[in-house]
């Protein structure tokens, strides 16, 4: 039996794990009341069930000591994160992408979505109308920021507290199972962020149930998940359970796992690494394409290496360090982890290798940091400029294009989307969005609200960011974070925009035909503020760079070959100054207007 509510036909079969508790009954509340006493196994399993109950109706476990609580594994939360559970019949949903084959995770170009703030309406069912224009941008999959039952609604999705339950107020399961089902209608793959390292702090119950959380560690949000502790197997089965029934029942083909370096697990198979096991299972069985891609702020190689490097066998991971080179050099920033990072040589191995750091000695972290990407090719690592942690972390919230003039954004933008890595793209970076993207919370609790405004004011405490802090809790910090769609069409962005869309083309017609995994790369900085970085077999993809303030003169005999330009992002039509690259090019002295960027490709 699956955890939380198995309903079919009718019937309803419930399963809760509570080791501890001495009583347990099922209450159905609504649309009528009835209740049933729970029967508990030798492992701690409650179950119950039901001949006959409608989909819809609303049930709590009760018990003498905890009084009435949601379903830990509860898939609906109608009236929020202290209401009663739904039942819902995953049956009944009508799919259409039977015939959708997915794609290889070397084909993803991922667009991040906030779904509360990337349209007005802040729904599931809004996101849709937005589709045919992710279409036109060339992008390949969707990355939908969590969506787990959160409290109120205004929230990152990271202070979720129920793994299994949708959001209400963006749809709720439905909505979301439509949004997917039309992405796949248009070509579309879902990448799902999921929290496997913390809950949230209201409507958290879990520890009621049972030792969940698990005092051996410490967390920036308290006691540690209890993935190795004593009745650890029966934590991990939650969270396997509900990777498999994003797979399952909303047919997404990635999860994007946050802040693994936050799952502390000492244990000789390590939960990651279960978990890698039990997804690929399920894929072999269902036919399907499943994909893992976790965030680690460790530069650790095994997350993705395979078991035989002694890895976790993750499909892909952020990788923060191109993002983090980019950003100052071209915002002249230090401050923070920033003092890591803003020269040519770490710009260069960035490109080379994806890791800066793989065992140097890092000044912020003031120890030796990271390990040796050799065993990770470049459709393992996601690269981007822009993302929800480094725009919202920021205590302002600004985007790049707050920081940098256009010819900056177009330049960085070139660098990743025009690299064999995998790009990601943050909700209206395309255009040049100058709305913030801010940290908000509408949590009930004032104890609460106030620990968070004074954690978010501590976080800033190692850069000299001026201004006051917005706070999380005012409304107004969360519309002001809504992308504004008008700009899109404004003369200044739809250049960027243009830009972007043929980058993205680009990418696709050169380098997807290609096998990213077995792409040489060697970059190198042939001038002061000039990186070249050419990939490929046989280095047949050339990026030309130009991080100056004025024109710099690029000079080589380019391998003795004759390579073709596909983009300069100094043209015209793009916003740009005018192209001084020839279109054809095989040596000589040659230069670049500044902050430009420009892609050549050759035959042979």
């Amino acid at each position: 039996m699956r955890l939380g509510c198995d309903y079919h036909s009718g019937k309803a079969s419930f399963r809760v794990w509570a080791p501890f508790v001495e009583d347990l009954t099922l209450k159905i509340v609504e649309p009528r009341e009835e209740s049933v006493k729970m029967s508990k196994d030798r492992d701690g399993y409650w179950t119950a069930e039901f001949e006959s109950v409608d989909a819809g109706s609303l049930y709590f476990y009760h018990s003498p000591a905890f009084g009435d609580k949601p379903d830990p594994a509860s898939s609906w939360q109608p009236r929020g994160v202290h209401g009663p559970s739904g039942i819902v019949d995953h049956d009944e949903f009508s799919w259409n992408d039977r015939k959708w084959p997915g794609i290889p995770m070397a084909r993803m170009i991922a667009y991040e979505i906030h779904v509360g703030t990337f349209t007005p309406e802040g729904t599931f069912d809004a996101a849709i109308e937005k589709l045919d224009y992710l279409k036109e941008l060339g992008v390949t999959a969707v990355e939908i920021m969590p969506v787990a039952q959160f409290p109120g609604g205004r929230n990152w999705g990271y202070d979720g507290v129920y793994p299994f339950a949708v959001q209400d107020s963006y749809g709720g399961p439905s909505g979301l199972k439509r949004l997917i089902d039309a992405c796949h209608q248009k070509g579309l793959a879902v990448i799902l962020d999921v929290v496997y390292n913390h809950l949230g702090p209201e409507g958290n119950y879990l520890s009621q149930f049972g030792p969940y959380f698990t005092g051996k560690y410490h967390t920036p949000w308290g006691e540690a998940l209890n993935f190795d502790d004593a009745y650890s197997d029966h934590v991990r089965r939650f969270f396997y359970e509900n990777a498999l029934s994003w797979f399952r029942e909303f047919h997404v083909e990635a999860l994007r796992l946050d802040a693994v370096h936050a799952i502390f697990d000492n244990s000789a198979k390590p939960f990651l690494m279960e978990l890698k096991q039990k997804v690929d299972d399920y894929a072999r069985a269902a036919g399907k394409r499943c994909f893992l891609i976790a965030e680690s702020a460790l530069n650790d190689a095994r997350v993705v290496e395979s078991s035989g490097h002694g890895g976790f066998a993750i499909d892909g991971q952020w990788s923060d360090d191109l993002h983090h080179a980019l950003h100052t050099v071209l915002t002249g920033e230090s401050e923070g982890y920033y003092m890591d990072y803003g020269d040519a040589g770490c710009l260069t191995k960035a490109f080379q290798q994806g890791f800066v750091y793989d065992w140097q000695y890092s000044s912020y972290r003031k120890r030796h940091y990271g390990s040796s990407p050799v065993n990770i090719t470049p459709d393992q690592l996601v690269v981007c400029i822009q993302n929800h942690d480094q725009i919202g972390n920021r205590m302002m919230g600004e985007r790049l294009s707050s920081l940098v003039s256009a010819e900056a954004l177009k330049l960085a933008a070139g660098c990743i989307l025009l690299s064999p890595y995998l790009p990601l793209l943050f909700m209206g970076e395309e255009y040049a969005e100058k709305a913030p993207f801010q940290y908000f919370v509408s949590h009930s609790d004032q104890a609460l609200i106030r620990a968070v405004r004074q954690g978010r004011a501590r976080e800033f405490e190692a850069f000299r960011w001026k201004g006051e802090l917005p706070d999380p809790q005012a409304e107004e910090t969360f519309t002001r974070s809504r992308l504004q769609w008008d700009l899109a069409e404004q003369a200044g962005h739809k250049e960027i925009f243009r830009f972007y869309r043929d980058c993205i083309a680009a990418r696709k017609e050169y380098l997807f035909p290609e096998d990213l995994s077995a792409f040489d790369r060697r970059a190198d900085s042939p001038g002061e503020g000039v990186v070249r970085f050419s990939f490929g077999r046989g280095k047949h993809f050339l990026l030309l760079m130009n991080f100056n303030s004025s024109n710099a003169a690029v000079s080589e005999d380019f391998d003795g070959k004759n390579w073709q330009k596909i983009v300069d992002s100094a043209e015209e039509k793009y916003g740009g100054p005018g192209a001084l690259l020839p279109t054809s090019i095989s040596k000589g002295n040659h230069e670049m207007p500044p902050l430009t960027v420009s892609f050549f490709t050759r035959n042979g």
